[in-house]
């Protein structure tokens, strides 16, 4: 423990040096095999007058401005509770929590051209309430819905909201919506254990004491500053420049509308179910292929993308936890970081070779994990646009936790609720979920772009892609099955039923004269980069014979 301390407080001594004397610091400790992320991360918040955002949270405070009303950014969940609810041990685990972590009362704030993190001084909580009474649950998801959509304001806030809906004596839903700047994804199950444990405890008249947490959100934004200036920016960013290269393609997937020029993160949701036999059988073939069930299931995800794209260069967005630190890992905080995928195809490569690709990459990636999403884009430069996400529109990300986990308290039964309104952050998220009944996944798409048709179908090609990779591993991946037999007896059989009887009595100008009639503005003609209508054929066609 001693240890730990001294270390702590030679990376403080780091973190307060000029930028020179930093790069410095960092060769002398290279020189004895010592890396500054080997040693424990300071608390150095109370010395500094304005705590820098992270670099997530510097995006995120960029994506804010340009939508204050927008709510793609909210982390929610629901809990239902049956049984008597002890609101008094409620109210006081919830103000316990806002004391111990103080993201839940941090704001940021801009002063002098600066941004930085205001951590607000403790104070009392009072739980909101609603009486719904005995709604039908259509109704009750609509007022959940309602509720995890309210915008935050990111300068006053709070970033942390909490709202009980009273439903009978013996039921409440529990909503809890966090900013995406204060939190993540692992956030929001860190803060529902906790709440567990304290409702526990002081339900049943005890104290808890959770283990002390060694630093706060702050004190990560400045040490990541201060670590990634001194150098491991640069390297870390040789890496990625190496993977990804000078061009940048957009995903083109064949969309049911035009690409808006704004993203409206509108987005519904697809349920996939891979069943148990298909689902053992994934895991299996990927423990004999030396990779993980992650590995497998982008690789698949990456087919089918390149099979709808035909683009033989596809990018896939990977979120990964980034707590791979002991200090970070009961944090409440922005700590999530994206990487960027890579697979390229060619008409002769198989399955197995495009897994053995993926695990390569994705190796490679973990040990490369550090560097902010946000110092990539700045470094790689893609063209910009408000219609898309840069370096990658799509996103896979793979779960180990189940959902709608049960528990229990002292006279409660615990659930999670689900409701049908979501937020679509890309083109399309492919989650899947790894649990002991096998996996199943969900597709969101962006509703601007997709019908839910077309995502359902995408759905069952998915499926019929996995089946043909568990069959056979090692057949190319131009070759893998993607339509199902219904399918490919339409396309097959039913639309090369071409043949037709033709007006053999009327000439060609007069059934162009028809179709301008009914479709004028139709094309009829295509060459090159050049189309014309029926309407414009006509008039041509006229000014020739006459």
């Amino acid at each position: 423990m001693h240890t730990d301390n001294r270390n702590a407080d030679l990376v403080y001594r780091f973190i307060r040096l000029p930028l020179a004397q930093q790069k410095l610091f960092l060769e002398k400790l290279a020189s004895k095999g010592v890396t500054l992320a080997q040693l424990p991360i300071p608390v150095a918040r109370h010395d500094v007058e304005r705590p820098v955002l992270s670099y997530a949270q510097q995006r995120q405070w960029f994506l804010w401005q340009l939508e204050p009303t927008g709510s793609a950014y909210n982390i929610p969940t629901a809990l239902r509770f049956r049984g008597q609810l002890d609101l008094a041990a409620l109210q006081r685990s919830f103000a316990t929590l806002i004391q111990r972590h103080e993201a839940l009362r941090t704001t940021i704030a801009e002063a002098d051209g600066q941004l930085m993190q205001v951590i607000h001084p403790n104070q009392p909580f009072q739980l909101a309430r609603q009486a719904l009474g005995a709604v039908e649950e259509q109704v009750l998801q609509a007022q959940v819905a309602l509720e995890v959509q309210q915008p935050f304001d990111l300068v006053h806030g709070p970033l942390l909201r909490v709202k009980l809906l009273e439903l009978a004596q013996d039921e409440h839903v529990l909503v809890l919506t966090l900013h995406h700047i204060v939190a993540d994804g692992w956030s929001m199950p860190l803060l529902i254990d906790e709440l567990v444990q304290l409702y526990e405890g002081y339900s049943q008249g005890r104290e808890v004491v959770l283990a002390e947490l060694p630093i706060q959100y702050a004190d990560y934004a400045i040490w990541q500053r201060a670590w990634m200036d001194a150098g491991e920016r640069e390297r870390q960013l040789a890496y990625w420049m190496a993977q990804l290269g000078d061009d940048h393609p957009v995903l083109e997937l064949t969309t049911d509308r035009p690409r808006p020029a704004l993203q409206s993160y509108r987005g519904e949701r697809v349920d996939v179910d891979l069943g148990e036999a298909l689902s053992l059988s994934l895991k299996q073939l990927a423990q004999h292929q030396g990779a993980t069930p992650f590995m497998l299931l982008l690789a698949s995800f990456q087919v089918l993308l390149h099979r709808y794209s035909g683009q033989a260069d596809v990018r896939v967005g990977v979120p990964i936890a980034n707590r791979n630190r002991v200090e970070t890992e009961r944090l409440i905080g922005f700590f999530v970081n994206t990487q960027v995928m890579r697979a390229e195809f060619d008409t002769q490569l198989t399955f197995t070779e495009l897994l053995a690709q993926v695990r390569q990459r994705a190796l490679g990636a973990q040990v490369h994990q550090d560097l902010p999403f946000e110092q990539l884009v700045d470094a790689l430069q893609p063209e910009r646009s408000l219609s898309h996400s840069p370096l990658f529109q799509v996103m896979y990300n793979h779960q180990t936790r189940g959902k709608g986990e049960r528990r229990s308290l002292p006279g409660l039964e615990v659930e999670g609720l689900q409701w049908n309104v979501h937020a679509a952050q890309f083109d399309l998220t492919l989650d899947s979920f790894e649990h002991e009944q096998g996996i199943s996944a969900t597709l969101t798409f962006a509703t601007d772009l997709f019908d839910a048709s077309t995502i359902q179908q995408m759905a069952r090609h998915w499926l019929n892609l996995l089946h043909g990779i568990v069959a056979n591993p090692g057949q190319r991946v131009a070759e893998l099955p993607l339509l199902d037999d219904g399918e490919r007896q339409q396309m097959v059989h039913g639309w090369n039923a071409t043949q037709a009887d033709y007006p053999g009595e009327t000439s060609i100008h007069q059934l162009i004269e028809a179709q301008v009639f009914a479709t004028p503005d139709a094309p009829a003609l295509v060459f090159g980069e050049q189309t014309l209508s029926y309407a414009e054929l006509n008039r041509r066609g006229n000014q020739l014979a006459h």
